[in-house]
């Protein structure tokens, strides 16, 4: 009879312990979720001023056709990736796709405000210079969003991948999180320099 208890209780213990980490994993994985939210709204707002930007170009560039299509259809790409990753932020794929894409829009408009500079009308432009100074901010906003979304993917990536956890989390389906890494051509090229 006391052997019987002891495996009961054992089972037991064993058991809540497995619920234990389960709803620490959920618990993660929604942390995941809510810090993609954050990225989401300001992306979202990113996309939303990039059209007034364009139409704000367009008289002034009328022979940089070719820049602005770029920047809409870059835009249009970054709108479905964030759409896709959006659906299901722990999905590495999707997270893939829009850092790509992500990637690929701020070139296009890195060009586009590269050739702005040839144009000294459209630079003294209240509306221009506004638009420029919010993209900024919300920029500024997306890195401080990311930063914290990819702190809860290394929180989540963590705490499935270690022991005895990593039993639980393969058996029910949790999988790995991708970081967020959207880093601009610039920032990856080594600067040139000479004397």
């Amino acid at each position: 009879m006391s052997t019987a208890m002891i495996l009961l209780i054992i089972v037991v213990a064993v058991a809540l312990f497995a619920v234990v980490i389960y709803n620490r994993l959920v618990e993660m994985r929604n942390r995941v979720k809510n810090a993609f939210a954050q990225i989401n709204v300001q992306l979202t707002r990113r996309y939303d001023l990039i059209p007034n930007l364009v139409e704000a170009v367009k008289g002034y560039m009328k022979h940089e056709r070719e820049t602005l299509d770029a920047v809409i259809q870059a835009r249009n790409s970054a709108v479905s990736g964030l759409q896709a990753a959006a659906a299901d932020p722990s999905d590495p794929e999707a997270i893939k796709a829009l850092a790509a894409a992500e990637k690929t829009l701020s070139g296009s408009l890195g060009r586009l405000f590269a050739l702005s500079e040839a144009y000294p009308d459209l630079k003294a432009n209240q509306n221009m210079m506004q638009l420029q100074e919010e993209l900024a901010s919300t920029e500024n906003k997306v890195a401080f969003s990311r930063q914290a979304f990819n702190d809860s993917v290394l929180s989540y990536n963590n705490s499935r991948e270690v022991f005895p956890n990593n039993f639980i989390a393969s058996s029910l389906n949790f999988k790995a999180a991708e970081f967020l890494e959207i880093e601009s051509d610039e920032k990856t090229q080594v600067p040139e320099v000479s004397f």
